[in-house]
C-alpha cells in the first residue's frame, strides 16, 4: 500500500471509492457535479492535505480530503472533510495512516494546533477508529447534520499532543506550544 498526496487526476477514482463506501444519497449527476467542484476547490486551496492510499496497481482505495478553517477566532486548525476507506481493504490501518499524514501536513504547513470532524452517531466503526486509535474527543452533537436527519457527533483530535509524541516539527514552533491568548498577550508585552 502507498500513502501519497492527493493529485487532479485522482477525482475519479476518489468520487468512486466515495460512492461505494459512504452512506449520502444524491442524485448522481448533482453529487458529481458538487464533488468535483469540492474536489477542486479543496485540492487549489490546501494542496499539502488531501491524500490517496492505493493498491500495488495504482487504485486509489481511500482518500482522506482535509481542509484549512479559516474563519475562525480559534487557534488554527483543519477539518476532515471525508475519509474513506473501500470495504475490502479495511482493517489494514490505511484510514489511521491517511489521518495521520493530514495531521503532519496541517502542522508542519499551517501550524494547525487541533483538527475537527463529524461523524454519524450510529458509526461505530468510524467512533471507534476517532475515539481509540486517533485520539478522537467528543464536543457536541450536531442534531441532524446529515441530509437524511440523523445526527452527528463533533470531534476534535489535539495536534499538539500529536506533534510532541511524534516529534513533528510545526511551522512556528514559537506559537504552536501557545494559545493564541497566551500568544497575543506575549506580542503586547
Amino acid at each position: 500500500m502507498n500513502i501519497r498526496v492527493a493529485r487532479p487526476e485522482d477525482l475519479m477514482n476518489t468520487q468512486h471509492c466515495n460512492l461505494m463506501c459512504l452512506p449520502e444519497n444524491y442524485q448522481m449527476n448533482i453529487l458529481m457535479v458538487f464533488l468535483f467542484r469540492y474536489y477542486f476547490f479543496h485540492a487549489l486551496s490546501w494542496p499539502q492535505l488531501s491524500y490517496v492510499a492505493e493498491d500495488d496497481k495504482g487504485n486509489v482505495v481511500g482518500y482522506v480530503l482535509a481542509k484549512m478553517e479559516e474563519e475562525s477566532e480559534d487557534d488554527p486548525h483543519g477539518h476532515i472533510t471525508s475519509l474513506a476507506v473501500k470495504r475490502s481493504y479495511r482493517r489494514l490501518g490505511l484510514a489511521q495512516k491517511l489521518m495521520d499524514q493530514t495531521a503532519r501536513a496541517m502542522i508542519e504547513c499551517f501550524n494547525a494546533k487541533f483538527v475537527s470532524l463529524h461523524v454519524r452517531v450510529s458509526n461505530r466503526a468510524a467512533l471507534n477508529l476517532y475515539q481509540n486509535s486517533l485520539k478522537f474527543s467528543t464536543v457536541d452533537v450536531e442534531p441532524k447534520y446529515y441530509a437524511d436527519g440523523e445526527d452527528a457527533y463533533a470531534m476534535k483530535r489535539d495536534l499538539v499532543a500529536f506533534a510532541k509524541e511524534n516529534n513533528i516539527d510545526p511551522a512556528d514552533k514559537d506559537s504552536f506550544f501557545t494559545s493564541k491568548k497566551e500568544d497575543e498577550k506575549r506580542k503586547r508585552h
